[in-house]
């Protein structure tokens, strides 16, 4: 198999099963917050801004949270290029919104969302690897979706891709989208992972506290630095708000918005 198919066939076998790849990030936190030695936070390096660290890492989340929310919420129905069990699908080519600005916003979003929880972690090693793993995982994702936008819908894919950046925003570039901003559109397609961005934190948290209370060592070892209330409340707004909107989706058509249904 040429090299070029083969980078193909992965990537797409890699989308598939990219839910999977935060359940790593959860389960890897354990012995990276338990065990680990190097520390890089406010609190590690002695400065009094222990209460300011977590509320850095949730702004670093939630910014990747509002990228996606832009993505979602100005998509046009038949534009996702989705990959789905009869392959990848796509009406239309999107080049507008945060599409005009790069070519995967969705994936800029996530390693948003996902750095600042890696940063909660506060070990410096492994917001390296993760950072090197998200980059090889999801450039064989990228290319995939990109040959397969390629063959869809050719020059003017090439068009496109000549003037936009691939994953990092090309900043001034925003071209206001056809369709309006739809919030409706934004909660149906991204409460998963709101709640689930919520319940990272508070596990990670939880285990700061552990750590804190029953090894030596943890540098959360002040009561100021543990947010465990905090994140304990959030959570539970957070998973209030999944059960709302979960249901909204599944028994009612509340959510649903004409022309902005993936195909």
């Amino acid at each position: 198999m040429a090299l070029i198919e083969e980078m193909d066939r992965s990537g797409n076998w890699l989308f598939r099963w990219r839910s999977f790849l935060p359940l790593l990030l959860f389960f890897g936190a354990v012995p990276v917050v338990l065990w680990g030695d190097v520390m890089w936070t406010p609190m590690s390096a002695g400065v009094d801004g222990s209460w300011l660290w977590p509320l850095v890492c949730l702004a670093v989340a939630m910014a990747g949270q509002k990228v996606r929310g832009l993505c979602v919420g100005f998509t046009p129905r038949g534009t996702s290029g989705r990959n789905t069990k009869e392959g990848q699908v796509a009406e239309s080519l999107n080049t507008l919104g945060m599409y005009s600005m790069c070519r995967h916003p969705l994936y800029l979003g996530n390693l948003l969302m996902w750095l600042g929880i890696v940063m909660y972690m506060g070990h410096l090693w492994f917001a390296v690897a993760f950072l090197l793993v998200y980059a090889l995982y999801y450039e064989r994702i990228m290319f995939a979706e990109e040959q397969f936008l390629r063959g869809k819908f050719g020059q003017a894919y090439l068009d496109w891709a000549a003037g936009v950046p691939a994953f990092w925003p090309g900043l001034g570039r925003w071209k206001s989208p056809e369709v309006g901003f739809s919030l409706r559109n934004v909660l149906k397609r991204e409460y998963n992972g709101f709640f689930a961005m919520f319940l990272s934190f508070a596990w990670v948290d939880g285990l700061h506290g552990f750590r804190a209370s029953h090894m030596d060592g943890g540098f959360f070892s002040s009561p100021a630095c543990i947010f465990q209330d905090f994140w304990a409340y959030a959570l539970a707004l957070a998973f209030a708000i999944f059960i709302v909107l979960r249901t909204l989706k599944k028994a009612t058509k509340v959510l649903d918005v004409e022309g902005r249904e993936y195909v």
